[in-house]
């Protein structure tokens, strides 16, 4: 049985295994794809440092930097911030590949999104962009996973009667990934490190929105584009993130999100498999 030391590093809290040099770090632990990832690395018998933080700490370099010492690998992701703009995005970027600079990590497995390797046009997803070249600065091997649309996405119109679509057509196939999946994905890539640095695509389910809404017993609303940010702040969305989001989608509609990585990583959940889980 994986033997367990707990510490406190500076406001992030570490579940750490006694050989340190064989274990993985991994952030977002509360979430689905941290949680997802840790879940997939025990169950294959490895050793894993979760590391447990507010999106606070994640603007401590030193911090993480000892978080991420002594570590085989390391999973990061940048978190979006609701009311932070592009220079606080940017920089908490900076912070943690400054933290995996500073600890000498030898390979960092990032969880990024199609749409990546443009550096504008694509709301948030820019900010990935600069977290991916920033890591590839750091000498560490990087992994960055390409992600499509999350099938828990539609956790936030679980409560609503009609399920809104924010693009000109909700008959339009797009791939949709399970978080599942995602955490497994980033198991195998910590696992089994590339001698250089990649991208790696996840291929996942193909759906449309009207088939999402069908899953959902829930009659589609189409958002004009004028209303795209409106329409968020209403639903409590900070302004400056709803325009960021607004962005995204229209970077959708332009066919910008593609994968365009190195090679490609199969995920199978299906929706409705999440859809159980979500809302059995």
């Amino acid at each position: 049985m994986e033997r367990l030391a707990r510490c406190h590093l500076t406001g992030v809290t570490t579940e750490s295994a006694v050989e340190e040099d064989t274990m993985y770090a991994i952030t977002g632990v509360t979430g689905h794809v941290g949680g997802a990832a840790v879940r997939a690395l025990r169950a294959a018998g490895e050793p894993v440092r979760a590391v447990t933080r507010a999106v606070a700490d994640l603007t401590d370099r030193t911090s993480l930097a000892a978080a991420f010492t002594g570590c085989r690998g390391a999973f990061v992701l940048l978190p979006t911030l609701p009311d932070g703009d592009d220079a606080a995005h940017r920089a908490m970027a900076d912070t943690i590949a400054g933290a995996v600079a500073d600890s000498g990590v030898p390979h960092v497995v990032m969880l990024s999104s199609f749409g990546a390797d443009l550096p504008a046009g694509t709301g948030p997803i820019r900010w990935l962009h600069h977290l991916e070249n920033a890591l590839r600065g750091t000498g560490a091997v990087v992994t960055a996973i390409r992600s499509p649309h999350f099938q828990e996405k539609v956790e936030d119109v679980l409560g609503a009667p009609v399920y809104p679509v924010f693009g000109s057509s909700a008959d339009v196939p797009v791939p949709m990934v399970a978080t599942r999946d995602i955490g497994a994905a980033v198991a195998y890539a910590l696992t089994h490190p590339p001698a250089r640095s990649e991208v790696v695509d996840l291929e996942a389910p193909v759906y449309t929105e009207r088939q999402v809404a069908g899953e959902l017993n829930r009659e589609v609303v189409l958002v004009p584009r004028a209303a795209w940010a409106d329409t968020l702040v209403q639903a409590g969305v900070p302004p400056l993130l709803a325009t960021e989001l607004a962005d995204l989608y229209d970077a959708g509609e332009r066919g910008l999100l593609e994968p365009r990585g190195d090679r490609r990583h199969l995920c199978t959940t299906t929706l409705t498999e999440t859809l159980k889980e979500l809302n059995p």
